[in-house]
């Protein structure tokens, strides 16, 4: 069974830093493409991050690009998403999702949900201002 567990999300003040991860099992976590997807409140999916099969390729939405940095540890099968300078437009439920393939389909905007194959539970990010 595939589980993807998301945690590290929290209530945290502008500017503040968050670290999110996500644990990964029930499939062979080295070999395909991770994602993080957001959904702020009262709007859609929204494409975050994502990064290739081995970590040697990152992609990152351009609105936040600067501010994020996703890795994975293949050993440990972990996925994380740091993210800096907090902005109260970062709230939202944050999503790990898996890809279908090693490298990701497609970045950026809106997400459908088909577009992944499995997600995690999502975590909770909220930014104070």
């Amino acid at each position: 069974e595939v589980r993807l567990v998301e945690s590290g999300g929290g209530l945290v003040q502008a500017g503040g830093s968050l670290r999110l991860s996500c644990a990964a099992s029930g499939f062979t976590f080295a070999d395909y493409a991770m994602s993080w997807v957001r959904r702020a409140p009262g709007k859609g999916l929204e494409w975050v991050s994502s990064i290739n099969y081995n970590g040697d390729t990152t992609y990152y939405a351009e609105a936040m690009k600067g501010r994020i940095t996703i890795s994975r540890d293949n050993a440990k099968n972990t996925l994380n998403l740091l993210i800096s300078s907090l902005k109260s437009e970062d709230t939202g439920v944050y999503y790990c999702a898996k890809g279908y393939m090693d490298y990701p389909a497609d970045t950026g905007g809106e997400v459908a949900q088909h577009e992944y194959d499995y997600w995690g539970q999502g975590t909770q990010v909220t930014v104070s201002s």
